[in-house]
Formats: C-alpha cells, sequence, structure tokens
C-alpha cells in the first residue's frame, strides 16, 4: 500500500513502514456504513480523503451528531473500542468518496509502545474529539435550533471545501435531532433573510 505523502509530517519512517505493511486502503461512496453499532470494530479508521460523519444513538433509536472526521484525522471512539475489545456504541458514515487507511487493533497499542509519533497522534486524536463534543454539549445547551443549524452548514461546508451543501432537509433534521418541518421552516427563513439559496438537496451558503 502507498501511504500518503502528508502523512509524513506526522509519523517517523519507522511508522510509516509498518502503517504501509499493515494498513489496508479502503474506498467507501457516499452514505455507506464504515462503522455500525452493536459490530466489533477489528480496524480503527484514518480518514485520508473526504469526511467521516460518526453519529450516537439513544435508548429511544434517536440519532445524534457527535462529530465529523478529516483528513489525517481518526476515531477515538473507534480506538477506544478496538483496545477493549467491545462492541461499536457508534456509527460512522462516510460523507462523499471516502478513503481510510483501516489500522489493524492488534497493533493500536503496539505502536503506543514504540513510537512517539503515535502516542502524540492519538493523544491529540482524544483531545481534539473531546473539544468537539463539549462543542457540541454547549451547543445544544445554549444556542437556538437555528443558530445550531447555521455553525452545522458552516462546518458541513469547511469540511467540503464548497459553500455549496448536499444534503436533504430530513438529513439535517437527523443530524440536529429535530424534525425535518423544523427545519425546513428554519432554512426558509435564512434564505428570507439572504443568508442561503434553497435548491432541491443542495443549500448554498452566501
Amino acid at each position: 500500500m502507498n501511504t500518503p505523502e502528508n502523512l509524513n509530517s506526522l509519523f517517523e519512517p519507522a511508522l510509516m513502514e509498518e502503517i504501509e505493511a499493515s494498513g489496508e486502503l479502503r474506498s467507501f461512496k457516499d452514505g455507506e456504513i464504515v462503522i455500525d453499532y452493536g459490530k466489533y470494530i477489528r480496524m480503527m479508521p484514518l480518514v485520508i480523503k473526504g469526511s467521516l460523519k460518526v453519529l450516537k444513538r439513544d435508548e429511544n433509536g434517536n440519532e445524534i451528531l457527535l462529530y465529523y472526521l478529516s483528513s489525517n484525522e481518526t476515531c477515538s471512539m473507534a480506538y477506544s473500542c478496538c483496545l477493549e475489545e467491545k462492541k461499536s456504541e457508534i456509527k460512522a458514515i462516510a460523507e462523499g468518496d471516502l478513503e481510510i487507511i483501516a489500522i489493524p487493533h492488534h497493533k493500536l497499542d503496539e505502536w503506543l509502545i514504540k513510537y512517539p509519533g503515535w502516542k502524540k497522534f492519538i493523544l491529540r486524536s482524544f483531545n481534539d474529539r473531546f473539544y468537539e463534543l463539549l462543542k457540541s454539549i454547549e451547543s445544544i445547551a445554549f444556542l437556538n435550533l437555528d443558530e445550531r443549524l447555521l455553525a452545522y452548514l458552516k462546518e458541513k461546508s469547511r469540511l467540503s471545501g464548497s459553500n455549496v451543501i448536499k444534503a436533504s432537509h430530513n438529513q439535517i433534521a437527523e443530524d440536529l435531532a429535530t424534525s425535518r418541518v423544523v427545519i425546513s421552516r428554519l432554512l426558509k427563513i435564512m434564505e428570507n433573510k439572504g443568508r442561503i439559496l434553497l435548491y432541491r438537496n443542495e443549500i448554498k451558503l452566501l
């Protein structure tokens, strides 16, 4: 497997050689499930291209968006499940075309001891995901839904590198744990205020 050049700045040469030998390059189309609820996780996804959306489901079956992963990022919750050999409590879905390196679970602990670069990367990943979860909690606790919606659209725009966001009203409602009717009403208000333009399954940020 040929690893991307941008990983060279993260990891030492010896570790890069091990990633090339042990990792598996996998591709997913938009909407494909990478990690699903209740399944044992045998690999940790290291995102190379595209975005990975990570969701959590409550006991009533409702899902909420936890965070997005983009290039050179990994899922700390998947890492934890791998090490503890327990079933997944999250679902990870490809946003657009996605490429990951699947790191086998039996290498995670070994590399943590052998390579300072890997240890630093994992600790930074946990810190970043924790910060994003705190932002999500603050958003739910302190922001109005229209403010959460605008922040959501800006984040999707940042990840895709485009001010045109491809998402249905129903998908947005699921991510923000609300109803499609409420999202449609808020989007229409935002359009009337000149913040966005609405198209079929597309939203353009102005």
